[in-house]
């Protein structure tokens, strides 16, 4: 019985879905629980979409329906999920302590003020050169803030990389800044993400890959979060089945759900 720590309702400028539905959905593929991580995206470029979340509406509302539709085999926790940009820490740390949020992922959608979901950020270098500028990016976030519980996806931008060799090349060509980034959240007890999403984009894995992933152990990382990323009741837990073993392959025997900003561990399997 896993847990589902990243999903997106109609809070996120980028679902439609229901609270309800996406719970509905989760109760009946068998988890143990769900932690709704909605969209703040703070100073998202408006051409790009709109990634504002009303917090004062969305915390209460979501706290109420988990208070309303948890039992004692199911539970409903509400977290964040929070764009890292290196100017904003000060409005990120705001953020984070308007209301008691169980789970905080800190993830880095924007490069230079460009999301790699659009093709326009492909245009502007050669791809590896802005693959390498992501983790630039990266490292340059989780310095300026920490206030994070978990880091979100590390290898985002490759699943929309434009050449297939690239998309699942994500450790190797950038192994010394990777390996700052895992060593900054091992040092600081942040959890590492390990999102299903990328496999339905067409990587071969999670994001972050395995090898990130093993990476992460051999450096003395502990805490795993998993997700799928959902966006739609259907993805919610999508290709959890493959988690099991492929963690247990990279070392891991369980993984970690925050609540109240705690960690707590539960078995694989």
């Amino acid at each position: 019985m896993l847990w589902d720590n990243h999903l997106h309702s109609n809070f996120s400028g980028d679902s439609d879905a229901l609270p309800i539905d996406m719970i509905n959905s989760a109760k009946k593929k068998g988890l143990r629980g769900m932690t709704f991580t909605d969209h703040l995206d703070i100073d998202y470029p408006a051409e790009f979409g709109f990634f504002d979340l009303d917090l004062d509406n969305y915390y209460p509302t979501l706290s109420k329906l988990a208070k309303d539709e948890s039992s004692s085999d199911f539970t409903i926790l509400v977290g964040l999920e929070l764009g890292l940009q290196p100017d904003i820490a000060d409005k990120c740390q705001k953020a984070t302590v308007s209301h008691p949020f169980d789970f905080i992922i800190g993830s880095t959608h924007l490069i230079d003020k460009y999301d790699p979901y659009f093709e326009s950020f492909w245009t502007k270098d050669e791809p590896k050169k802005l693959l390498s500028r992501y983790y630039e990016i990266i490292l340059e976030n989780i310095q300026s803030f920490t206030d994070f519980d978990a880091l979100g996806h590390l290898d985002y931008a490759f699943r929309y990389a434009p050449d297939n060799n690239l998309r699942n090349d994500t450790y190797e060509p950038y192994a010394e800044i990777i390996d700052a980034i895992l060593e900054i959240i091992i040092r600081q007890d942040k959890a590492l993400e390990v999102n299903t999403a990328g496999i339905r984009k067409g990587m071969l894995g999670p994001n972050p890959s395995p090898s990130i992933i093993k990476r992460y152990k051999q450096l003395g990382g502990k805490l795993i979060t998993i997700g799928a990323d959902a966006h739609l009741p259907e993805d919610v837990a999508a290709d959890f089945d493959l988690l099991p073993s492929l963690l247990t392959d990279c070392g891991f025997n369980e993984f970690y759900v925050y609540k109240n900003r705690k960690p707590k561990a539960y078995p694989l399997v």
